[in-house]
């Protein structure tokens, strides 16, 4: 209910995209910061300051990356959605995108103009939107960042959110908050996992990211 106005039922979705090379390619790294995963939209893998590796995802975004690797710039988080809009948070406050909602491309020119040092953006296909930086939280709705600041009263800072089209998990610093559909293989990890989580991602089907700041990281996919 509190995200009806950023989210919306939609069919189930089949024919998941191969993540074999993303996979094997964590497993020599031994480490990973982050990742893009998605049901039919392709995958992609984080390390280091700005290795990354990729797998069907749209060749905008592959060539963005590919600048970002060459000018040696710190490639912090990539957000990637089932209808192939993207974005690429660098450095403290650069970001690369593809087909945004309006109203988040708005606010981020802002923060970048403010030089305000942003740590997570997350979106989703219906409009919805959620920017955290180290001064300030912003969201498509007011309903939402009302939502937002009930879990910091609870759970401390705001670290890191993530949205797909039928759910929300946001990521405190001591716990999480949830809302529509999370996959119970998703909410068990939560409650076992020994890392202190810094970063999640997830999808409907159950599959997970979690990494800590330092690119310890558990996943199922």
């Amino acid at each position: 209910m509190i995200l009806a106005v950023l989210l919306s039922t939609t069919s189930p979705l089949s024919a998941q995209n191969s993540r074999a090379y993303i996979k094997e390619q964590i497993r020599e790294w031994g480490s990973c910061r982050n990742v893009a995963i998605t049901l039919t939209g392709g995958d992609l893998a984080l390390n280091g300051k700005n290795a990354y590796a990729a797998s069907g995802v749209p060749d905008g975004l592959l060539k963005a990356l590919k600048e970002l690797n060459d000018e040696g710039e710190f490639i912090d988080d990539v957000q990637l959605t089932e209808g192939g809009r993207w974005l690429i948070l660098y450095g403290d406050n650069g970001f690369r995108w593809n087909d945004i909602p309006a109203s988040l491309e708005k606010k981020l020119r802002e923060y970048n103009e403010n030089e305000e040092v942003v740590t997570s953006v997350t979106f989703n296909d219906k409009g919805g939107w959620i920017i955290i930086s180290t001064e300030h939280i912003s969201a498509s709705n007011t309903g939402v960042y009302d939502w937002i600041e009930e879990g910091m009263d609870k759970y401390g800072a705001l670290w890191a959110a993530h949205m797909t089209n039928e759910a929300l998990i946001l990521c405190y610093e001591n716990g999480f908050r949830h809302s529509g559909n999370i996959p119970e293989k998703v909410k068990r990890k939560q409650g076992e996992t020994n890392i202190d989580v810094y970063r999640i991602k997830f999808l409907s089907d159950g599959c997970y990211f979690i990494a800590d700041k330092e690119g310890r990281y558990e996943y199922y996919m």
